[in-house]
């Protein structure tokens, strides 16, 4: 007879699982990535067709927040999650399931992170800005997750995970080096690399709005939305001073393209907000920075916002940096 002890006990399962969950979230954290290049190339387009950054910022935030609104009103489940982040920041604190109202303002990041892309890009590039959000990016990701901002508490140091932030640094420079030799152009990747910091701020307090709001991806729409209303909300007011100081911008150009950003934003951060739950804000972030770089490597090829070469370097560090994610993401894998 065979008893239940000769038995395997243990499956694979859950591990394979988990570990395919591990593949998408890093695929979606590319995807993510390609998204943030193309929407620095159109709104930093549209900031330079408009003499003001701030309103093509603005202009890419109402368009993003407009879909949203859309959804939400069309897909009762969102509203749902929408309400229930209201109710939570609304209850007194009880412990871990919490939610604190200054968790709720990550859109002002992702209203800044859009901000400088309308000013700087068509000045200093797609790949210069790239390469200044990503060094904020890929150092404040370690202490975001260690300091536990993300729906996942708190990520320890590993040596890979440092070595892998290094490498993802020495890839950005490497990537750029041929390019950095303007001082004004590297004084204003000043602007976007306080935007990386941001970002990664932002895809931690986002990824707990979307666990507080549902565990399922209506959460991570809901997320979206209050990113977009917060940022749309900040940039209006910034707005509002800007032409009372600058005065109007010039007359909306007829491209269509130029206005695709808000779509581009509403995608990638309710996609962040998801994904963050499954890899943790470093892992997401360096699956960025991968993204980041391949994308502005073809936009410098096919679609450049200046006359700026693709050369060996800028290749060499794009493939160092898809090193600095494997190597980055090994210790969630072997969890």
């Amino acid at each position: 007879m065979t008893t239940t002890a000769s038995r395997p006990i243990r499956s694979d399962r859950p591990v394979r699982s988990t570990q395919r969950h591990q593949v998408i979230g890093l695929t979606a954290a590319f995807g993510i990535g390609t998204l943030v290049a193309v929407q620095s190339r159109v709104n930093g387009e549209l900031g330079a067709r408009l003499g003001d950054g701030v309103a093509a910022a603005l202009i890419s935030f109402v368009s993003g927040l407009v879909i949203l609104l859309a959804v939400w009103a069309m897909v009762p489940q969102i509203r749902r999650s929408v309400g229930q982040v209201w109710q939570t920041v609304r209850r007194p604190s009880d412990g871990q399931g919490s939610l604190r109202w200054w968790q709720c303002i990550g859109g002002l990041a992702g209203a800044y992170l859009v901000a400088t892309q309308s000013i700087t890009v068509a000045v200093i590039g797609v790949a210069v800005f790239t390469v200044a959000v990503v060094a904020g990016q890929a150092v404040s990701s370690l202490v975001v997750d260690r300091l536990g901002f993300g729906p996942a508490g708190p990520q320890p140091y590993t040596p890979l995970r440092v070595f892998g932030a290094l490498l993802a640094l020495v890839a950005v420079v490497l990537a750029v080096s041929d390019r950095l030799n303007h001082p004004s152009g590297l004084l204003l990747a000043v602007l976007p690399a306080l935007a990386g910091v941001g970002t990664a701020v932002q895809q931690a307090i986002n990824g707990r709005v979307a666990h507080t709001a549902s565990p399922d991806a209506y959460g991570a729409v809901a997320a979206g939305l209050i990113n977009f209303l917060v940022g749309t909300t900040a940039l209006l007011l910034v707005f509002v001073v800007d032409l009372i100081v600058r005065g109007a911008p010039h007359s909306l150009p007829t491209e269509p393209w130029l206005y695709v950003g808000g779509a581009c934003g509403v995608i990638f951060i309710s996609a962040a907000a998801a994904v963050v739950r499954v890899v943790g804000v470093f892992v997401l972030g360096l699956g960025t920075i991968a993204g980041q770089l391949i994308a502005s490597l073809f936009i410098d090829l096919f679609l450049p916002a200046s006359d700026q070469a693709v050369t060996l370097p800028v290749v060499a560090g794009t493939l160092l940096a898809l090193v600095a994610v494997v190597i980055a993401s090994i210790p969630n894998l072997r969890r």
